[in-house]
């Protein structure tokens, strides 16, 4: 019996390979997991958040199953693209309510693997900013930090998405949190 991490992998190539009925076999296998990377995101936004855990991988998997020339390399590929669609659609909601209530958003430290995700009412606009600050001159570490923070993959599936050691990431990660940290909170 294979194990559900190659069937994704396996529906994934398939699909890739123009196969539909892949896609309609992938959504029960990814669903699940895709639903709980959005309750552990949305758990720490506001309470009165109007999107909700559903919505949002709803939105994300319309944002997925839209991509055209993507060739899906395996299951933490697809969570990586995940992320960044979940990434995407958390930031454009956040930009849309600052818009609404100017000047509303706070700043807060990245200085925990974990520990960041666990704030409260997290300022993903200045996250997302400072994201793509950091991409400006480490495209990788601003990747590394994407996956790891929107995507929830382990230092190996990361490693695994971006082709490189695990020591690699783990080291990135450390410097990105740093960098981070540093751009969140004003100091250095």
């Amino acid at each position: 019996m294979a194990s559900p991490s190659k069937d994704v992998t396996q529906l994934l190539l398939d699909w890739s390979d123009g196969d539909q009925q892949a896609l309609d076999q992938l959504l029960p296998l990814v669903y699940d997991e895709l639903h709980r990377l959005a309750e552990h995101y949305m758990r720490h936004e506001r309470s009165d958040h109007t999107l909700q855990p559903t919505a949002l991988v709803h939105e994300a998997y319309l944002r997925l199953i839209d991509q055209q020339r993507v060739r899906w390399r395996n299951r933490a590929h697809f969570f990586a693209i995940a992320a960044q669609a979940m990434r995407r659609i958390l930031v454009d909601h956040a930009r849309r309510r600052q818009a609404q209530k100017r000047g509303s958003g706070r700043r807060v430290p990245l200085d925990e693997a974990r520990a960041v995700p666990s704030l409260p009412e997290m300022d993903l606009v200045a996250l997302d900013e400072a994201l793509t600050r950091l991409a400006e001159f480490d495209p990788r570490q601003s990747r590394i930090v994407e996956l790891r923070f929107f995507g929830g993959l382990s230092i190996e599936e990361t490693a695994s998405v971006l082709q490189l050691s695990p020591a690699t990431v783990k080291r990135e990660w450390q410097l990105a949190k740093a960098w981070l940290y540093r751009a969140l909170t004003g100091e250095g």
